[in-house]
């Protein structure tokens, strides 16, 4: 291929303080030349300025000398318009001059809106692109084999195969290059990441459906073609095409070549003439590769939600660690801890009897030593020592013992002391223990809350049953009952009460009711 070169100071007018300038003017003869206008004086340039935007204030002196600049890169020609008639000197200066482009401004405009237009889209793989080049195939095939049919028809036939073939050729392009800098990309937006790599996925999926069948098909066409005649093809085209004669010499020629040398773009894409690989089988490899590389990307970015942070993260997090440990022995403690890589716990037992082993035995020769099974588990052995002095609980016992014998000698006193050997009034106690007192209470707050019988007579027990309660009301009277221990007075209804312990004071001495109360009292 001849290397390109690009004529010298064709895209300066891109750069420098007054590029905006220079691209904006280029503009304006391209707007022109698409409504047929060719030529533009001062006021035609600054009009076309405005009519795109470019509202800034700029005198005729700006814009000449930017158009001069325009004119020293060759990309504006400068005219005289003869045709017109000026009546005065200034008008003859601002008319006179025409400014159109040549055909490497034209290049220059068309390179710069081609390169924004390229930064601006995004490549595509498009199977109806693949369609619409089987379908003219077809029709060439048809019109190449019916002599009726118009040349012009031929023309733009192959005009309309050669324009889909080159949107196949430059969506390739981009396409790609957007794929291997989607394969390359690591944004902090993952969940964006992960759509756009699924969606990408689901694209190439379904572009490589039937993709073989649609290649073979064009390869067929083109072959039918070929038989039909490819030298036939470009003549009846170029008799259609109706070159206009240019001052260069015979654009039939430098037009075939250009047909020539795309027929050949379009057999290396399916019909190679060497019978290599097809182009787009490698595109087919190609799209494969990247639908394996997006799905284990998205493996990874899923395999990482998963997870509430990675292998590395935890190593950069170690490492942070390690860096801001204070000393040495940290250190050692943070890597035991970390990896779990310290020594053998079990080397430093020793055989019950070491003398009985060389100590130059070799470890493998060496007879077992019994590891416990506590020093897996908790990191440590056994350690026998002498069993611990079992402390003599006699005294204990007796103390007890004795204890129990005073409190039940106290609480056969208390019920002695309440046991009222028949029916009197709770007046009747007057002076106790605080002790009684808190057993009679307990016997009252029985009675009370159990249902009187059809006499209106309260009766309780204690838990175990031994002692019983008989409570009747209070006389007509309404006394009170004063009852008094060392900590306080008791005051209450005074009740007819009768109090049975087993064994009571009537069992053993029959006599009148309350008789210790009435004595103590």
């Amino acid at each position: 291929m001849e290397a390109m070169r690009v004529p010298p100071e064709m895209f300066r007018f891109t750069t420098g303080e007054r590029a905006e300038l220079y691209v904006a003017i280029l503009h304006a003869f391209g707007e022109a030349n698409e409504r047929l206008e060719t030529a533009l004086g001062l006021d035609d340039v600054r009009g076309r300025l405005r009519s795109l935007g470019r509202l800034d204030p700029l005198d005729d002196k700006d814009l000449t000398a930017a158009l001069g600049s325009l004119r020293d890169w060759r990309l504006l020609d400068i005219t005289q318009n003869h045709a017109e008639d000026y009546r005065t000197a200034d008008e003859y200066e601002r008319r006179n001059l025409q400014y159109s482009l040549t055909k490497r401004g034209e290049a220059a405009l068309a390179g710069v809106v081609h390169a924004m237009g390229v930064l601006a889209s995004t490549g595509a793989l498009q199977t109806a692109v693949l369609d619409a080049i089987a379908d003219r195939l077809g029709e060439l095939v048809a019109q190449l084999g019916d002599p009726g049919v118009p040349d012009r028809r031929i023309f733009s036939t192959l005009v309309e195969l050669e324009g889909h073939l080159e949107a196949l050729r430059g969506n390739t392009k981009q396409f790609n290059g957007e794929l291997q800098r989607l394969l390359r990309a690591e944004g902090p937006d993952q969940e964006t990441f992960r759509e756009v790599k699924s969606a990408t996925v689901a694209y190439l999926q379904e572009f490589t459906t039937n993709l073989e069948q649609r290649a073979h098909a064009i390869a067929n066409r083109v072959g039918l073609v070929e038989d039909r005649g490819v030298v036939l093809l470009r003549h009846r085209a170029l008799v259609g095409a109706e070159l206009p004669p240019t001052s260069g010499g015979d654009p039939a020629v430098a037009w075939l070549e250009l047909r020539r040398a795309r027929w050949e773009g379009l057999r290396a894409w399916f019909l190679p003439v060497d019978g290599g690989t097809p182009r787009v089988q490698q595109l087919f490899v190609v799209a494969r590769r990247a639908i394996i590389a997006l799905l284990q990307v998205l493996d990874r970015i899923t395999e990482s939600r998963r997870r509430s942070t990675s292998a590395a993260a935890d190593f950069r997090e170690l490492a942070r660690w390690f860096a801001v440990a204070p000393t040495e022995e940290d250190l050692h403690l943070l890597w035991s801890t970390a990896f779990g890589l310290g020594s053998a716990r079990h080397a430093h037992l020793a055989h019950p009897d070491p003398e009985l082993v060389v100590s130059s035995a070799r470890w493998v020769d060496a007879p077992p030593v019994q590891v416990s099974a506590l020093l897996r588990s908790a990191g440590r052995t056994e350690r026998f020592t002498r069993t611990g002095r079992v402390r003599d609980v006699a005294a204990v016992k007796a103390a007890r013992a004795e204890s129990a014998r005073a409190e039940r000698a106290a609480l056969k006193a208390a019920w002695d002391r309440l046991d009222t050997a028949g029916g009197t009034r709770l007046s009747r106690f007057g002076r106790l223990d605080h002790e009684v007192l808190e057993r009679l209470l307990d016997l009252l707050g029985r009675a009370l809350a159990a249902t009187p019988d059809r006499h209106g007579v309260h009766r309780a027990t204690t838990g175990d049953g031994r002692v019983e309660i008989l409570l009747r009301p209070p006389g007509a009277q309404h006394e009170q009952a004063v009852l008094r221990t060392p900590r306080g007075v008791f005051t209450g209804p005074d009740y007819d009460i009768e109090i049975r312990t087993p064994g009571g004071r009537a069992a053993r001495r029959p006599r009148g009711p309350a008789e210790g109360a009435a004595t103590t009292g």
